[in-house]
């Protein structure tokens, strides 16, 4: 079954009672017994709803995993992972990589005992360099956010596989639709599926998909004990969006590549970052693992200043100043005040990701409209 027809099909029958195509929303906390312990498969809503298994069951096959996990918000999801390590363990992270996970691994874990170290991933003298009996997991962001580094994915599970170490991979800003991590070797994917899997702006969602039986159990298990839990309305939303997802990925990535070539030929602009751009560092290796380029683009300014980013970013008409990603809007941001925050600023810039970086997700909306923007905020210089 190729994508289109699984995004749309894939885990999703008519309702058995009443033969309702779109999976019904599942509105109850709990459910009647037959008898104690006797019941249909569903006893307490924290640990099961029909409509998150209709949502699980359909980024199971999109991932080509055998099984995955719903949350609350995908730092739920990235919490429950890393739940699964013990004091004295030990993280190899991507060195750029969203705010959120930073600040859970360093000011949350590192409480517990649970050391994380921020690394180039494709310096494999490096990578070997940290490893030890003490190293449990790989975390990978590719397109990592928000320079849009691209990690070889192969190479790195290749490395962790050596010595008995997982791999989980932050699919977030690919998309089942443009990269499938499993099949290159990790064990983990997890989704903020609030960005192209909702794709709507409307829904805050995180979920986790495994292809390990006894992972899967785990992190079931988690989260149950957890509660971090998505309600049925969520869930029916993200299924509602999946089923749009290859179309509007699409039309996303085939805007971005434009917007990324107006940038780069603009004299306001220093670098832009696009690995959809023939001169990009990461262009072929994206090529090669993924089966589209993302509708991410990060650039910046001639100028190195906060003000004039600032004045970029206070300017657009159509481009609107906000934080997330993935919906059918386009997005502005500045990752040093906003995304990224909560990573210190020499930090930052040790990856590029200066004060005058401004990030866009690019939505799709006519593309003459969107360049068209930018122009005139650039203008503003």
């Amino acid at each position: 079954m190729k994508f289109g027809t699984k995004a749309i099909h894939a885990g999703v029958e008519p309702d058995p009672v009443t033969g309702a195509v779109m999976t019904p929303i599942y509105q109850t906390s709990t459910y009647a017994q037959e008898a104690p312990g006797q019941h249909k498969g569903y006893e307490y809503a924290r640990t099961q709803n029909p409509t998150r298994s209709v949502l699980e069951k359909n980024l199971a096959a999109l991932e080509n995993g055998i099984d995955a996990i719903c949350f609350a918000s995908g730092m739920a999801a990235m919490d429950a992972i890393l739940r699964t390590l013990n004091p004295g363990d030990e993280i190899i992270s991507t060195n750029d990589l969203y705010g959120g996970s930073y600040r859970l691994m360093v000011r949350v874990y590192e409480r517990f005992g649970v050391k994380a170290h921020f690394v180039d991933l494709g310096d494999q003298e490096k990578v070997k360099k940290l490893i030890s009996p003490k190293t449990k997991l790989f975390w990978i962001e590719t397109p990592t956010n928000p320079m849009l580094n691209i990690v070889d994915i192969k190479k790195v599970c290749s490395m962790a596989k050596a010595h008995g170490i997982l791999t989980c991979v932050d699919n977030t800003f690919a998309s089942p639709y443009l990269q499938n991590p499993l099949d290159l070797g990790a064990d983990i994917v997890v989704h903020s599926a609030t960005k192209y899997l909702g794709g709507h702006s409307d829904v805050v969602l995180g979920a986790i998909i495994v292809k390990d039986e006894k992972l899967a159990q785990d992190l079931h298990f988690l989260q149950n004990a957890m509660g971090a839990v998505p309600g049925p309305h969520d869930c029916f939303l993200v299924l509602r969006g999946i089923k749009t997802l290859h179309i509007r990925v699409e039309r996303a990535c085939k805007n971005a590549k434009k917007v990324a070539k107006f940038l780069q030929a603009h004299p306001k602009v220093s670098k832009v970052y696009y690995p959809g751009l023939k001169d990009n560092p990461y262009h072929e290796l994206a090529k090669e693992q993924m089966r589209g380029f993302g509708a991410m683009v990060s650039f910046d300014l001639q100028k190195d200043t906060f003000e004039d980013a600032i004045r970029v970013l206070s300017n657009t008409r159509i481009f609107t100043l906000a934080e997330s990603l993935g919906g059918v809007e386009s997005l502005i941001g500045h990752p040093a005040t906003m995304t990224h925050a909560s990573i210190p600023r020499e930090e930052r810039l040790k990856v590029g990701l200066t004060d005058s970086l401004i990030r866009l997700s690019v939505g799709i909306e006519d593309v003459e409209d969107l360049i068209e923007d930018l122009e005139q905020a650039l203008v503003q210089l």
